[in-house]
C-alpha cells in the first residue's frame, strides 16, 4: 500500500516534470533574442529600438519588447547599433589558385577572415574569375566559405589575371559569360568589366549583352582614360538604368569637373538616367581632393564598398568599417552610411531579400559601437583626413549564428551561472564543443589548482 502511494507519487511527479519542460520548450520558440539595441533598418524605414528575434535562421520578430524567456538566448545589445549584416559588393576572394600576381590567385583573400570582424556577411567577387574559370572558384572558396559568397563574373572568359588575359579582345564573349551566369542565378548577381586599357568599346558592349540575357546588372571598373571612349558617353549610352559604376571617387577617368572640383557631366547624366555610384576604395581609387568636394557638391555614393584585396587591406583602405568611418568624417550620417554598406548595396545587386531585418529575411546582423576621438583616415595618396567617430563591429551574426563576438557580449561569465540552456547552444551559436568532456560550466573543486 505504501509503495504504491510511493509509485503514484513518482508518477505524478515524472508527469510533471514533463509537462514543465514540455512547456518550457514551447516557451522557447526563438532561437536567440537580440535585446535593447538601436535597429537600422533602411528597406522598413526602421530607426529606433527594437528588439529582434531569430529562428532557424531567419528574422522571426522584430519588436520594442520580446520576453527573453521564449528565446534559447538572449544577448545584451543596449548602447549598440543593430543592423543588417553589411554587403559588399567589390572584393576580391578568388584566393586559391596560388597563381602570382593575380586577383584569381595571390592578390585575393579568402573571405572569413576579413569579414565577419567588421559585420560584412556578404560579398561580391568583383570579377576575378571569368565564364572559363567560375567553377573552379565556386568549388574552391564560394561552397568552402561561412561567408555569403557572390560573384560579379569577368566579361574576360579568363577572369582578372593581368592584362595579357583582360586586354583580351578575343575573349570577351557576352554569350558564353551570360550561358554561365544562368547557370547559377542567385550565386552570378553581375558582370564585370575591369582594367581593360584598349581605345574600343567592346567590354563594355560584350558585358552588356551578357547583363541583358541574364537580367543582372554590369559593373564598371573604367580603368584607363581614352579619349576614344570618355566616360561621359559610358554612362550616357552605353550603361542601363541599374548598372554600377565603381570607383567614383577616384578622380583618375572624368568623375570630377576640373573647373569646379565638383561632380563632372559624366557622372551627373549617369545619376539622371539611374545607373548606380559604387565607391569601390581600393588600394588606388578613393581620393581626398576628389571625394570631399565631390560629397559638399551634393554627390553622395549609393553604396560603400571596400575593393579588398592583399595590397588595399594594408593601405589606406583597411576594411569597410574604415571606408565608412571616412564618410562619416566627410558629414554624412551613421544611418547615412549604414543605408550605404546594407539595403543600397543588395537592391542593386537585385538581391532584396538581403541587406535588410524583414520578418523572413536571413539572419545576418551586425552590431556596432562608435567610438569617439580623433582619429586619421588616409587615401590613396597618403593623404589623411581628421574625423571623430570610429565603427566597431562588436558582433556579428550569419544565418543565425553568432560567428564573431568582439567583447564576448554572447558568452556567460566562466565561473557564473549559465543564461541559457547550454544543450541547444547549436540554436544560436557554430560552438557548440565544450572542454572537460562537453561539460558546460564545469567548476573546479575548492581544494584544486586552477590551470
Amino acid at each position: 500500500m505504501r509503495i504504491d502511494k510511493y509509485c503514484s507519487a513518482a508518477v505524478v511527479i515524472m508527469g510533471a516534470a514533463l509537462l514543465f519542460t514540455a512547456t518550457d520548450a514551447r516557451a522557447q520558440e526563438y532561437d536567440m533574442v537580440l535585446q535593447g539595441g538601436h535597429v537600422l533598418d533602411a528597406k522598413n524605414h526602421v530607426d529606433t529600438v527594437e528588439d529582434i528575434a531569430v529562428k532557424d535562421g531567419l528574422v522571426a520578430e522584430v519588436a520594442p519588447h520580446i520576453d527573453p524567456k521564449r528565446a534559447v538566448k538572449t544577448i545584451d545589445v543596449k548602447g549598440f547599433y543593430v543592423t543588417p549584416g553589411l554587403v559588399d559588393i567589390h572584393e576580391h576572394v578568388y584566393a586559391s589558385t596560388g597563381e602570382a600576381h593575380s586577383y584569381a590567385g595571390d592578390l585575393s583573400v579568402y573571405p572569413d577572415g576579413f569579414t565577419f570582424r567588421v559585420g560584412v556577411t556578404t560579398v561580391v567577387d568583383a570579377g576575378s574569375s571569368g565564364w572559363r574559370n567560375f567553377e573552379d572558384f565556386k568549388e574552391h572558396v564560394i561552397d568552402r566559405s561561412k561567408t555569403r559568397v557572390l560573384a560579379d563574373l569577368n566579361i574576360v572568359g579568363a577572369g582578372m589575371r593581368g592584362a595579357k588575359y583582360e586586354d583580351n579582345l578575343d575573349d570577351m564573349d557576352g554569350q558564353a559569360t551570360a550561358k554561365m551566369a544562368l547557370k547559377y542565378p542567385g550565386v552570378i548577381v553581375g558582370i564585370k568589366s575591369a582594367h581593360f586599357t584598349g581605345p574600343e568599346w567592346k567590354p563594355y558592349e560584350q558585358a552588356v549583352i551578357a547583363g541583358n540575357i541574364a537580367n543582372i546588372p554590369v559593373m564598371i571598373d573604367y580603368c584607363a582614360r581614352r579619349i576614344e571612349r570618355p566616360l561621359y558617353d559610358l554612362l550616357a549610352t552605353k550603361l542601363r538604368p541599374g548598372d554600377i559604376y565603381t570607383h567614383c571617387f577616384s578622380g583618375l577617368r572624368g568623375e570630377q569637373d576640373p573647373e569646379t572640383g565638383k561632380a563632372s557631366k559624366a557622372l551627373l547624366i549617369g545619376r539622371q538616367r539611374g545607373i548606380y555610384f559604387d565607391v569601390g576604395h581600393g588600394g588606388g581609387s578613393f581620393s581626398w581632393t576628389v571625394a570631399i568636394p565631390v560629397m559638399q557638391g551634393g554627390f553622395l555614393p549609393d553604396s560603400i564598398s571596400t575593393d579588398l584585396h592583399v595590397d588595399s587591406m594594408n593601405a589606406g583602405m583597411k576594411d569597410m568599417l574604415n571606408v565608412a568611418d571616412k564618410f562619416l568624417a566627410m558629414g554624412q550620417t551613421i544611418p547615412q552610411v549604414v543605408t550605404e554598406m546594407t539595403w543600397n548595396p543588395a537592391h542593386e545587386l537585385k538581391q532584396d531579400q538581403l541587406g535588410n531585418l524583414s520578418v523572413g529575411a536571413p539572419a545576418d546582423i551586425a552590431v556596432l559601437s562608435v567610438e569617439h576621438g580623433n582619429y586619421g583616415f588616409e587615401d590613396m595618396y597618403n593623404t589623411k583626413l581628421m574625423g571623430t567617430q570610429k565603427l566597431i563591429c562588436q558582433l556579428t551574426v550569419r544565418a543565425g549564428k553568432v560567428v564573431y563576438d568582439l567583447n564576448g557580449i554572447s558568452s556567460d561569465m566562466w565561473d557564473g551561472q549559465p543564461t541559457s540552456d547550454i544543450k541547444q547552444a547549436k540554436r544560436w551559436t557554430t560552438f557548440t564543443e565544450r572542454p572537460f568532456g562537453g561539460a558546460s560550466h564545469q567548476k573546479f573543486p575548492s581544494s584544486a589548482p586552477r590551470m
